[in-house]
């Protein structure tokens, strides 16, 4: 971890300090069906007493170890084993007994404790055990207020998926979606804000007016959106940490489909007028405007290359809806999709090397992928509605919504969020109060 990361999470509250590690297992998650590794997660037992009094229903670490048991689960990537297989939990030891945990099955092991210190922080300490090799591959010391054990566990959650992949996990983020309710042709929906596994859940609107198209900077712990705020529909800023709104200019027609550049310092959307939509990119700091497309067909979806020198975007231009890709500048426009059927909502890889996007044919919606270039289209799910992918910030899982349709007696019509690894193996459905859709992944929180 680099000086500055260290300084930023101290900052937050949170401290990282190394221990000692090597390691020989890993996950090889570029195979298609990859078969889950075997883990042992044991509760990060400490100072009881101390952390009883904090006002826990359970343990604090008990809990951090029930919230990392479902992250790495819910990545299909890991299998955790039942506790209630334990030989031995004792976990207060520099080093485990390998042979009981070799005995239940498991190839990597996580033990450690949580205590209150003085000052009224929890510390947390954790190690990853290599059970085969019977060597250590990680430890960490963390330290925090007890309100952030959520937060904890996602970080630890992180460091072994990053361990034992090679790459960066996602479990520390958020998702802002739109919470839906109320009948169908007076549907209710409010932006909202939640972990990405569905906890500390916070409505940032209420609903009096509708909203859409939420998506995160990558940079700042801010969002644009498409609002009807007064009956107008415009792009909005909306900062989380404060709640202040701030409208992106005053627009001759319609301003929809915002998102935000790599850098954070631009915001690409479309705008419809007279029946024609092109795309047009902002500069934040100087709201100078740049129209990108200039053309009688409808173009809108943008959205950039992780490096913003290249945008992606759905048009008609060519007789039926189909996915583009041009210099960031406007220039050299070439369709990259050939396949059956319309192409909709084309959203680039934070990794690059892929673009996901959603397919109508056949009577039926898909999740999918292709390159950059158009070729490799895979298809990844597929429903009777299904819109809207938006890509965790390593590039390994998109999320999107899904609706199901009504009955003849006008029950049904649910509309879920939805979640699925590359594999198209690994389909889970995140859980909200309401109905949720138009999902934007975080990047990973500072």
């Amino acid at each position: 971890m680099n000086l500055l990361k260290f300084l930023i999470l101290s900052f937050l509250g949170v401290m990282f300090i190394s221990l000692p590690a090597q390691a020989v297992i890993e996950i090889d998650i570029t195979r298609g069906n990859v078969q889950p590794l075997p883990i042992a997660i044991t509760p990060l037992i400490g100072d009881s007493d101390a952390l009883t009094k904090v006002g826990s229903v359970l343990q604090i670490g008990e809990k951090i170890a029930q919230v990392v048991t479902a992250d790495l689960e819910r990545s299909g990537l890991f299998s955790a084993i039942d506790p209630g297989a334990f030989i031995n939990t004792d976990n207060t030891s520099s080093a485990p007994q390998f042979s009981n945990w070799r005995a239940v099955g498991a190839q990597a092991l996580l033990t450690g404790g949580a205590v209150l210190e003085g000052d009224g922080r929890v510390r947390v300490e954790f190690r990853l055990w290599d059970v085969l090799a019977g060597s250590q591959m990680i430890g960490l010391r963390l330290f925090t207020a007890p309100s952030n054990w959520r937060r904890i566990a996602h970080l630890i959650s992180d460091a072994i998926y990053k361990r034992l992949t090679g790459e960066d996990g996602y479990f520390d983020t958020r998702i802002v979606y739109i919470s839906e309710s109320g009948p169908y042709l007076d549907r209710i929906k409010q932006l909202a804000i939640m972990d990405q596994d569905g906890y500390n859940h916070e409505f940032l609107t209420d609903g009096s007016y509708m909203v859409l198209n939420p998506r995160f900077s990558p940079t700042s712990q801010e969002i644009t959106y498409l609002s009807y705020y007064n009956d107008t529909p415009r792009v909005y800023l909306f900062d989380i940490e404060t709640g202040k709104r701030e409208m992106l200019g005053e627009f001759e027609g319609m301003t929809f489909a915002p998102r935000f550049s790599p850098d954070g310092k631009k915001v690409i959307m479309s705008k419809a007028e007279r029946g024609n939509s092109d795309i047009f990119v902002m500069e934040l700091a100087t709201r100078h405007v740049q129209q990108l497309t200039t053309h009688s067909a409808i173009d809108t979806s943008p959205s950039y290359a992780p490096e913003g020198d290249y945008v992606t975007f759905n048009s008609d231009r060519g007789g039926s809806q189909q996915l583009y890709v041009m210099n960031s500048d406007g220039n050299n426009i070439k369709r990259i999709s050939f396949g059956a059927g319309i192409y909709a909502t084309p959203v680039w890889s934070p990794r690059g090397d892929l673009i996901a996007f959603t397919k109508q044919t056949g009577g039926k919606f898909y999740i999918g992928v292709m390159r950059p270039d158009g070729t490799g289209e895979r298809i990844l799910t597929e429903s009777f509605f299904e819109e809207g992918p938006t890509w965790s910030p390593n590039g390994r899982v998109l999320m999107y919504y899904r609706k199901y349709p009504y009955d003849n007696r006008g029950g049904g019509g649910d509309t879920q969020l939805w979640s699925v690894d590359l594999t198209g193996y690994n389909e889970r459905q995140i859980i909200t109060p309401l109905d949720g859709s138009d999902p934007a992944w975080s990047p990973l929180l500072d």
